[in-house]
């Protein structure tokens, strides 16, 4: 199935981003809109008391001159009031185009303003301040004090220009901060981000592709951290597949060629049976082990064919002396004259071990089979190889020790030295009788360990007694 981006569902990450980014900033400037606003007020009714004291005081001034009606007019209308007061020495002086206001609604006096009365007046004068009278007093250095009366109209006119203009550069700000951000996050988050997507969707689609494994920038922040997690997973899961792979197509031809060989196995048991009428004396030594080793080969085949699969059955465990199975080991491990290796059995007398005995046998013909090839290959020709089997029984558990003087396992090998085509160091080796002797152990409940020397190797086999 499918992946679906998830672009297509609605708005994509800059796009929500963007979006947020505009609501964000907006709301920021409608927290400094309301001060804004309250400082133009106190502005402009300011400015109206600045020319209504300047005025004051050229009257002032000419006091004994007669001033004429005109000039009068001209001084309220140049300020903006219906009218003009102030006190100088006592006395109180007036301007009017006409008949002062007997009342007017409220009176703002600039002198003592707090700014809760400052932003209280301020919202009442924009929400109803389209007509009305007020009057406004002023400092008035020189006189006693100075007061206008002036409309309510002009001044919220003037506020809803302010208005205007600022929620245009609101706006402007607003769009501006996004897009900046929108590009910022596009660069440094989004596209890096859509980039990991649209890999994860390829390599879903073909995981062993290894060009569709990401590769990772060389940067050192979040995403570029987890770009390279991604490539080492992807690369990890690539080598994993291909891997699997492989084995399942490795298990249908071994199921084929077990399917083959049981029958050339069973011809050969045919034949394998006469020798047991021959009267040599070497023979009927050998035959009897040849028969019991082509069984255990025809029983393995059956059970790879019955499973599919490799699959070792529960362990038929009994109780025997371990010291006649190691011995039959000389002739199970391939051990050739011309080898120049020998096995030193070390094994009490009457020790014995709680186990499957043919599954016990494949063990240590694997354990002792690797060393023998170690040693012919890589053992100086001048020195001879040992192989020592030792075991000790000790409470409800036996313990056997498979040691020898070879070279040993390299460090790098160690680490997956239980694991299937990891571990073989020879030409035409399959790394496999490790992997197989770690898991007949496993199924007794046992461990099998590799113990640190200083030379060769020395593999350490617990199997627990059943429990009682």
């Amino acid at each position: 199935m499918a992946l679906r981006s998830p672009l297509k569902r609605g708005l994509g990450l800059s796009g929500r981003l963007l979006v947020l980014t505009v609501l964000f900033v907006t709301l920021a400037e409608l927290l400094i809109y309301v001060p804004s606003l309250a400082m133009f007020r106190r502005s402009w009714l300011n400015d109206r008391v600045s020319a209504a004291h300047i005025a004051a005081l050229i009257l002032d001034s000419s006091a004994d001159s007669p001033h004429s009606e005109g000039m009068e007019m001209r001084i309220l209308h140049g300020v903006g009031a219906k009218a003009i007061a102030f006190r100088s020495g006592g006395v109180r002086h007036l301007l009017s185009d006409g008949p002062v206001p007997a009342e007017v609604e409220k009176t703002i006096d600039l002198r003592d303003l707090t700014w809760q009365e400052l932003l209280l007046g301020t919202m009442d004068d924009l929400v109803s301040g389209r007509s009305g009278i007020i009057r406004v007093v002023g400092d008035a250095p020189g006189l006693e004090f100075v007061e206008i009366v002036v409309e309510r109209r002009p001044l919220h006119a003037a506020m809803l220009v302010f208005s205007r203009v600022f929620l245009g550069y609101s706006l402007f700000v607003s769009f501006m901060s996004a897009a900046l951000l929108y590009w910022a996050l596009q660069w440094l988050i989004v596209g890096p981000v859509r980039r990991l997507s649209h890999n994860i969707t390829a390599f879903a689609e073909q995981p062993e592709d290894m060009s569709r494994i990401i590769v990772p920038r060389q940067v050192n922040d979040e995403i570029g951290l987890a770009e390279q997690a991604l490539s080492r997973m992807e690369r990890t899961l690539a080598d994993e597949l291909r891997q699997k792979r492989r084995l399942a197509e490795l298990g249908l031809a071994i199921s084929k060629i077990n399917h083959e060989l049981r029958n050339i196995l069973t011809t050969a048991q045919l034949l394998t049976d006469r020798l047991e009428g021959v009267t040599d004396t070497k023979v009927q030594r050998i035959a009897p082990r040849l028969v019991t080793t082509l069984g255990r080969a025809i029983a393995f085949c059956e059970a790879t064919l019955a499973y599919g699969r490799a699959q070792e059955k529960e362990p038929a465990r009994q109780v025997f002396p371990l010291e006649a199975l190691a011995e039959d080991l000389k002739d199970l491990a391939g051990l050739a004259p011309e080898s120049g290796v020998e096995i030193d059995i070390a094994i009490p007398r009457g020790t014995i071990v709680d186990a499957d005995p043919d599954q016990l046998s494949r063990i240590l013909v694997n354990l002792v089979r690797n060393s023998v090839q170690a040693l012919s290959a890589d053992l100086p020709k001048a020195q001879t190889g040992k192989i020592r089997i030792a075991a000790v029984r000790a409470g409800r558990e036996t313990t056997i020790i498979v040691s020898d003087n070879g070279p040993g396992i390299p460090a790098p090998i160690r680490a997956n030295l239980f694991v299937p085509f990891q571990t073989s160091t020879r030409n035409g080796g399959s790394g496999l009788g490790l992997a197989i002797s770690n898991e007949l152990v496993a199924l007794h409940g046992g461990t099998l360990t590799l113990d640190e020397v200083a030379q060769g190797n020395q593999f350490r086999i617990i199997i627990p007694d059943r429990a009682a």
